[in-house]
């Protein structure tokens, strides 16, 4: 084993050494770019493939195998076609020097309080001024795409914020609010709307688009109506209606659970 090893072994040099973590940064970066979009749960999708037709070879299951061999054929087609909006948004943004950016961290307990209080806290001030709003909350499945349909804002999630966005006659009050993380990522986006239609017939655009995102993702919608002043939440292609206060808090805290309570930033994120 000795003798093995000492014939694979690479003199490490300063040219390798940079080589390998210009790759590692690249490959780093490729992962945090598309983890903002719905290519994540394309890729988990290859690689259920990629274990079955490796299983199936193992096993020699023969007609499996077979069937896997003309997926990857015809995968090779249409992967640069299913990954076309993340290919753009890669070079888009290698072209505006934009790749090697800091990424967001994860949020910890007290800020995961904050947003859901100011949340509820500024659903509640729609509701009773009836205004309408649609606020879209980003969670597993990224909705980057959607996010560059609307102005990007970055700002810290707060109800005063919030209500003067979607105060009738401003510009940015036709639209959606994403919210990743704690921060405001853009106001005036445009989202895709259902068509399903079962949809109840009062319902207006607002809530076909806020149920529609859903249909493409797993994010999280705040909807109030302009002309009753009813919160919803569309979550999972269904609407909630009529939520109060306390029912609105209490599913909130359900679904927007914190993943991870990181209070500090690791070196390869500075």
């Amino acid at each position: 084993m000795a003798q093995f090893l000492s014939q694979i072994r690479v003199p490490l040099d300063w040219r390798s050494a940079v080589d390998i973590a210009v790759v590692a940064v690249v490959l780093y970066q490729l992962i945090m770019l598309i983890r903002g979009t719905r290519a994540v749960q394309l890729l988990k999708g290859i690689a259920i493939l990629l274990i079955v037709s490796n299983l199936a070879q193992i096993l020699h299951l023969n007609t499996i195998s077979w069937l896997m061999e003309r997926v990857w054929n015809m995968f090779f087609v249409a992967l640069p076609i299913v990954f076309q909006p993340e290919l753009r948004r890669a070079l888009e943004q290698l072209g505006r020097g934009h790749f090697f950016v800091r990424h967001p961290l994860s949020l910890g307990p007290e800020a995961f309080d904050q947003l859901i209080e100011e949340l509820v806290r500024c659903s509640q001030v729609l509701s009773k001024n009836r205004i309408g709003a649609l606020m879209a909350i980003e969670r597993d499945t990224g909705v980057q795409e959607f996010i560059e349909t609307g102005i990007k804002i970055d700002g810290v999630v707060s109800s005063e914020f919030l209500v003067n966005v979607f105060i009738p006659n401003t510009p940015l009050h036709d639209g959606a609010v994403i919210i990743r993380g704690d921060r405001v990522a853009a106001a005036g986006c445009f989202l895709p709307l259902s068509e399903n239609s079962n949809i109840q017939k009062e319902l207006g655009t607002r809530h076909r688009a806020g149920i529609g995102l859903t249909e493409v993702s797993d994010a999280l919608i705040i909807i109030v109506s302009e002309e009753t002043g009813a919160i919803s939440v569309a979550l999972d292609g269904a609407l909630t209606r009529f939520l109060d206060e306390k029912t609105l808090r209490e599913l909130l805290k359900r679904e927007l659970q914190v993943k991870s309570s990181k209070s500090y930033i690791p070196f390869w994120r500075s």
